[in-house]
């Protein structure tokens, strides 16, 4: 990537080659201190387990830029503990917090002049992953393990910015199994999302979102991110379900709805059948914060939201205003989520 060149305002979301990234090996029960590395290329046995069996999962982070040029994470221990959580239900390693901030950070520092300035809407996107490899053929767990931090510069996930999305929901094809692994953030839940979001876009939606695998009438989430509807009276839901990913957009959405707003919030089971009663809906999830939902297609039917599905609503560009701002360290940090990179 050429950073004299780069126009920091255009930047899409895409993977660019960065000149370090992190990696820290498993094996015979214990972990290595890691170390930065400048390939981005891996050589690992064609028997490894996460090319064969999914023995794999990942996280999604950003660090970004205040006003003052200093780079900071966003509630980082939270994406540590869940990839402690993916880890477990996996059978693998799990990584100690301690390392995988140290992966975090040094990735990071190492290539701090591709954190993007403050201002741009960009940021730099944070890929911590776990892979099984070595040796393996039966479906057992690996007899070693990889966890490796990459970092790019990205732009916005959808092309358009802040501005509402279509869905379909989708009623053909599930993204997880009832008591399955939907609630860890496993390759496989995203690989399964894949076919049907090509559907849906031929069909001209934006996104799928997925109702609930057993009985197919409630709300779960979208391939890549969590979901909340806004109901009159600033009431905000947000499904709960065991198949969902543990957003911690969405929990930062829940809390400062509650405690900064005053808004109430439900997290619960919700039924396809209120559609008819959202006035604005949200996607959440680290790479795009939120995005309004301007409409929704089920069984034929498309369900418009605020200003005809034209235009985000108030108390969603309230809530994304008030959050893309604290990250950046616009606004006081009351609840201690910001983390330097020094």
């Amino acid at each position: 990537m050429d950073l004299k060149n780069t126009n920091w305002a255009e930047l899409d979301f895409s993977y660019k080659n960065t000149p370090y990234r992190f990696h820290a090996h498993w094996k015979d029960g214990k972990w290595d201190e890691g170390r930065l590395v400048t390939e981005n290329k891996l050589s690992i046995d064609e028997s490894a387990p996460c090319l064969h069996y999914g023995q794999q999962c990942f996280e999604g982070m950003k660090a970004q830029r205040s006003k003052d040029g200093r780079i900071w994470l966003f509630r980082p221990i939270e994406n540590a503990k869940r990839f402690q959580q993916s880890a477990r239900r996996l059978m693998m390693p799990e990584v100690p917090i301690e390392l995988f901030m140290k992966g975090v950070k040094e990735a990071v520092k190492a290539n701090a002049d591709y954190v993007p300035p403050y201002g741009y809407g960009a940021s730099l996107y944070i890929r911590p992953l776990l892979i099984g490899i070595g040796e393996n053929l039966g479906v057992r767990p690996a007899p070693e393990y990889l966890f490796i931090v990459f970092v790019c510069p990205v732009g916005p996930y959808f092309k358009q910015g802040f501005k509402p999305i279509s869905l379909k929901v989708e009623t053909e094809y599930d993204r997880a199994a009832p008591n399955g692994i939907g609630n860890v953030k496993a390759g496989g839940n995203y690989s399964a999302s894949l076919w049907p979001l090509k559907i849906a876009r031929e069909e001209g939606f934006d996104e799928v979102v997925y109702l609930d695998p057993k009985e197919h009438k409630y709300f779960e989430e979208t391939g890549a991110s969590n979901v909340f509807f806004v109901f009159e009276g600033n009431v905000i839901a947000t499904p709960k379900s065991n198949s969902i990913l543990n957003s911690i957009t969405r929990g930062t959405i829940v809390q400062v709805a509650r405690e900064e707003f005053g808004y109430t919030v439900e997290e619960r089971r919700i039924h396809v059948d209120e559609m008819s009663k959202f006035v604005e809906a949200g996607a959440c999830g680290t790479a795009a914060v939120i995005t309004p939902i301007g409409s929704m297609g089920y069984k034929g039917k498309i369900y418009k939201f605020y200003a005809d599905g034209k235009e985000a609503g108030p108390v969603t560009r309230k809530l994304y205003d008030y959050i893309t701002a604290l990250q950046v360290g616009d606004v006081e940090d009351k609840w201690g989520w910001l983390e330097e990179v020094t």
